[in-house]
């Protein structure tokens, strides 16, 4: 099977069986992260862009270097150092990086859409490293790999999804994956911190944080995006802490196995304390590991066209 699409912009309109094939494939492009020699020749000639307009490390550098293990070029453009400065626009910067050769596009915006009208103005790929509120698809799927490896399944998981529910492109793309998948999606935060559409989300909404750990399979905590907030959600952060924050004494309310999930970077002794974050249920490293293999397996997808024998590469 191979990914018939051109772009990948969110999970909320990806079949299963797309995911599948994605999660499956990381899984294979995994095996080459351990090997003493990691290159192989798959996209070699191939060229990729990723064009930042916000900050980042973890997802910015996992492409790029997933890109680079795979052998494709790779050209790193910031709006700081850019035309963009000068008031280039979106779509001129798009054209014109195309018009240089760019075969696939890895775009970070603030403005929930802009991924879409991107793969709109380029004929090139697109993939989405978050836009705005709206998605970012490759966390939800290196949080599912995540779950996969140490739960083998993610069909029937119990999953919490805690903190900034509103602000987060990171909590769609889990809710959206997940219930595809056939999790069952708890999200719990402060009422002012969940989106008015929630009741629209395949989603159990909570405001008691240990009504919605009971029996949890896994935790997901959601850093508090002080950037995205321009009024006060909550008291203080001493207050959210109390109310909200993820410490041992509320992971007794959740399954003895619980995983303990955070997309980085984390807001330690706010949103979760020091001793859960590097405490024995906690896979925040294997999240970040997982994120090279998921975005190596995307960018395989869809440039790879699904001939060459990864395991032999």
């Amino acid at each position: 099977m191979q990914l018939q699409r051109k772009d990948i912009l969110g999970l909320q309109d990806m079949t299963a069986d797309e995911i599948g094939l994605i999660l499956d494939t990381a899984i294979s492009h995994k095996e080459i992260l351990s090997r003493p020699v990691k290159k192989v020749p798959i996209l070699r000639g191939k060229s990729i862009c990723t064009l930042f307009y916000e900050n980042s490390t973890r997802t910015r550098t996992s492409f790029e270097l997933a890109a680079k293990i795979m052998s494709a070029d790779t050209t790193s453009i910031s709006v700081a150092g850019s035309a963009v400065n000068k008031g280039e626009s979106f779509k001129d910067t798009l054209l014109t990086l195309e018009a240089m050769g760019i075969d696939l596009f890895v775009i970070r915006h603030s403005a929930s859409g802009s991924s879409h009208f991107a793969s709109q103005t380029v004929k090139s790929c697109v993939v989405n490293a978050g836009d705005g509120t709206h998605e970012h698809p490759t966390q939800g799927l290196l949080d599912m790999l995540t779950m996969v490896e140490n739960k083998e399944r993610l069909d029937g998981l119990k999953v919490v999804i805690v903190g900034d529910i509103m602000h987060s492109r990171v909590a769609r793309s889990n809710i959206w994956g997940l219930s595809r998948m056939g999790a069952q999606v708890r999200v719990c935060g402060p009422s002012t911190l969940l989106p008015a559409e929630i009741d629209k989300l395949p989603v159990q909404k909570h405001t008691n944080l240990d009504e919605a750990l009971e029996g949890a399979d896994v935790v997901n905590i959601l850093r508090i995006q002080l950037e995205r907030m321009d009024r006060g959600f909550f008291p203080s952060v001493r207050e959210y802490c109390r109310l909200f924050g993820i410490n041992k004494q509320r992971l007794r309310k959740c399954a003895d196995d619980v995983l303990v999930m955070h997309p980085g970077p984390m807001n330690r002794g706010i949103e979760i304390a020091p001793d859960v974050a590097d405490g024995e249920f906690a896979v925040i490293t294997d999240q970040v590991t997982n994120g090279v293999a998921v975005r190596m397996a995307l960018l395989y997808l869809l440039l790879g066209g699904g001939s060459t024998n990864v395991a032999s590469a």
